[in-house]
Parts: structure tokens; sequence; C-alpha cells
């Protein structure tokens, strides 16, 4: 029964399992030969933070604001636009863009804190 089941799992590999050398003779593993050089953990944490800045920006904006931190930031793929552009495009001055922007961030801000407690 032992032997059976050991069978299964002889074609298993570790990524940790020395798979190749390199160029001057020192073991490569597998994970060595796919690693992309991005940190995994990293870019969970990014797409979660990516994740619920979206669903902050749909709950506590307003279209306006929305609209304005769209432009000015380059979100939803969108490239990012100065305030004088954004401005230009809205029919509005600059300095009300800035207002308007800063009284989004700060909604964002408070709602980020709620978030963390």
């Amino acid at each position: 029964m032992h032997f059976r089941a050991r069978k299964k799992h002889l074609s298993d590999i570790s990524m940790n399992e020395p798979a190749m050398t390199d160029k001057d003779g020192n073991a490569l593993t597998l994970m060595d030969t796919l690693e992309d050089g991005t940190d995994l953990i990293e870019q969970v944490e990014l797409s979660i933070h990516r994740r619920q800045l979206y669903h902050f920006l749909q709950e506590c904006l307003d279209s306006r604001e929305l609209e304005i931190l769209t432009l000015r930031y380059g979100l939803y793929g969108c490239a990012p636009h100065t305030q004088m552009e954004v401005a230009d495009r809205l029919g509005i001055s600059r300095s009300y863009v800035s207002r308007l922007e800063k009284k989004a961030l700060a909604k964002l801000r408070e709602q980020y804190e709620l978030s963390v407690f």
C-alpha cells in the first residue's frame, strides 16, 4: 500500500528542489527560474488597497468629485491631467478644481480612517 501511494507522487517536484545549475555551477531551484522579481505579497496588498479605493470612490464621492479625481490621478485607466487641463475640460477655474480635489481627498482619507478603526 505504501509503495502505491508513493508511486502517485513520484512525478511531483518541489519549487525549492534544485532543477539546474547556472553558468558558475550554482544550483538553481525551480522558484529561481520562475521568479520575476516582484513581491507577491506586495502585489496582493496593492490589489486589495486598489479595490478598497475604488469602492470608497463610488461610495463617498459625488459625481463631480469622482470625475475630478479620475482625471487628476488617472484612475480607471485614464491618463492623469493637470489641474488646468481638468479645469478647461470641465469649464471651471483651476482654483475651484483645487478646492474640489482637496475636499474629495479629505472625504477619502476620512473613509480610510473609519475603515481602519
